[in-house]
């Protein structure tokens, strides 16, 4: 009985000595390296970086290690870099470093390198920004048997804008559409540039093609020959339609060009022949879709006269709406596919700067 006395006696004693510190320590924080925890850490600062075509960004990734695992130091660091496609089952290798051995793959070639700011600095500079730049990397370090790592995605200042050719309304398959917008200094769509334009006031009744193969289409008006009238405004889906066979329309996407969108002052109307020539006397070619969409919507074009385009059709930009010029909306209006060799426009030239 006194032992067991004895024993409670030293327990309260113990416990109060204890709690004294606790008081005395308690914001102290102590961390413990769980024994099989990660011991490298691959960070990106921001989630998404904003730019436009023919711009530089940096895609930021740091990685972080602990110097007391045991090996640490011992392995080169391989920093990779890769562009996530919209199926996210294919990856498509962008650039690779390991010690003094770097590698630039595809269209990167020449426009990509590591920042390098500091030791642990993982960061991609990309240059020379274009349309196909768009998307989500991945940035991977691998250091030995350990690797991490973090995605950031590339968002590019533009404006999408549905597109068919002169055969009339749903008559592109996938491919087609694709190479339809590359014609017209274009990239084909993504969906989240699509709900980003639908969020911006975009309604087209029409479906058309975007990136990831699906077909869709914007209302922002809800109406009887779109969805219903009854229906709520949205980014409508008709989901995934063979890309050899099944023909629509397609939404394309354009950023900021480096060259001279302008109206050409001629002292007659022209056929589509003659435009092509007017434009290349005057040092320039005929404009195309995507650049006059792009010079209406990001840099305010607007002219009240019809005219020719590469393409053949005839349009014509309105950023203030007024009477006989688009009177309801800021749009760029479209007149049609017109006959080539009789009907007479002005036409719209396009200038490059090198």
């Amino acid at each position: 009985m006194k032992s067991l006395l004895l024993l409670v006696l030293i327990s309260i004693c113990w416990a109060d000595h204890h709690s004294d510190n606790y008081t005395v320590d308690h914001d102290r924080v102590i961390h413990i390296q769980a024994e099989n925890g990660p011991r490298l850490l691959v960070e990106a600062e921001q989630a998404k970086v904003f730019s436009h075509r023919g711009g530089n960004i940096t895609l930021p990734c740091k990685f972080y290690r602990d110097p007391t695992a045991l090996g640490s130091g011992t392995h080169k660091i391989r920093i990779k870099w890769t562009k996530l496609t919209s199926d996210y089952l294919k990856e498509v290798d962008v650039f690779v470093s390991m010690g003094y051995h770097k590698k630039t793959y595809g269209g990167y070639q020449g426009r990509v390198f590591l920042k390098g700011g500091s030791e642990n600095d993982a960061s991609l500079v990309i240059t020379d920004l274009t349309l196909e730049d768009y998307g989500r990397y991945k940035c991977e370090v691998i250091e030995g048997l350990e690797d991490d790592t973090a995605v950031v995605a590339l968002d590019l200042q533009g404006v999408v804008f549905p597109y068919f050719p002169r055969l009339g309304r749903y008559n592109l398959n996938f491919h087609e559409a694709q190479q339809a917008c590359l014609d017209q200094d274009a990239a084909i769509a993504s969906f989240d540039q699509l709900y980003d334009a639908w969020r911006g006031g975009l309604d087209w009744c029409n479906a058309g093609w975007l990136s990831d193969g699906s077909v869709q289409y914007p209302i922002t008006k809800p109406r009887e020959p779109c969805g219903g009238q009854n229906t709520v405004p949205g980014v409508r889906n008709y989901g995934f339609w063979d890309k050899d066979k099944s023909r629509y329309d397609v939404f394309c996407f354009t950023s900021n060009f480096n060259g001279r969108f302008y109206y050409l002052i001629h002292p007659t109307k022209l056929t589509y022949d003659e435009a092509v020539q007017a434009c290349l006397n005057d040092g320039a070619q005929i404009a195309k879709v995507g650049q006059i969409f792009a010079a209406w919507k990001l840099l305010g074009y607007d002219r009240c006269d019809a005219g020719w385009l590469a393409d053949g059709s005839v349009r014509y930009p309105i950023s203030r709406p007024r009477r006989r010029c688009s009177p309801t909306e800021a749009a760029v209006r479209f007149v049609g596919f017109p006959d080539k060799k009789h009907k007479l426009y002005g036409v719209y030239c396009f200038r490059a700067y090198n």
